[in-house]
């Protein structure tokens, strides 16, 4: 799955009114985001690229809780595909695990829906002080 999220609309369940309730997917998957990046030991969401347009998105006042977050949602469940940036030294599987389990719960009681799958990609561990050195270095060259 690649890491955009999609901007159909999947209706859920009818109301006792006869009107029925949609949920867009970038709602949820909006949702899936903002639960990924509360866990403890993720960085960042998202590939480089992903992280590299969140940080111009950040500059000029924005932020896309969705980064790094691919969604398909069906009538009655959820399928997400969450790549993320580890801190070091915290143990990856653990954190890819607690993550998945954030994320489930999220999605069963913040949108109502039955949760398929939770894959969870980790794309890069983030080293305290790599940042520091290439600021040096920019600096340095000007």
């Amino acid at each position: 799955m690649a890491e955009n999220t999609t901007t159909t609309a999947t209706p859920t369940t009818a109301t006792k009114d006869g009107g029925s309730t949609v949920i867009v997917d970038a709602v949820v998957a909006k949702v899936a985001g903002i639960a990924a990046a509360e866990v403890p030991g993720v960085h960042a969401l998202g590939g480089g690229a992903a992280r590299v347009i969140g940080n111009i998105r950040q500059a000029v006042g924005a932020k896309d809780h969705a980064q790094g977050v691919s969604v398909e949602v069906g009538e009655t469940e959820v399928a997400a595909d969450i790549a993320i940036q580890v801190d070091y030294p915290e143990q990856l599987q653990r954190v890819a695990a607690n993550v998945r389990a954030a994320v489930h719960q999220a999605i069963t009681e913040l949108v109502g829906m039955k949760v398929a799958e939770i894959n969870v990609t980790v794309v890069d561990v983030f080293i305290p002080g790599d940042d520091d050195e290439d600021d040096a270095d920019a600096q340095r060259v000007n």
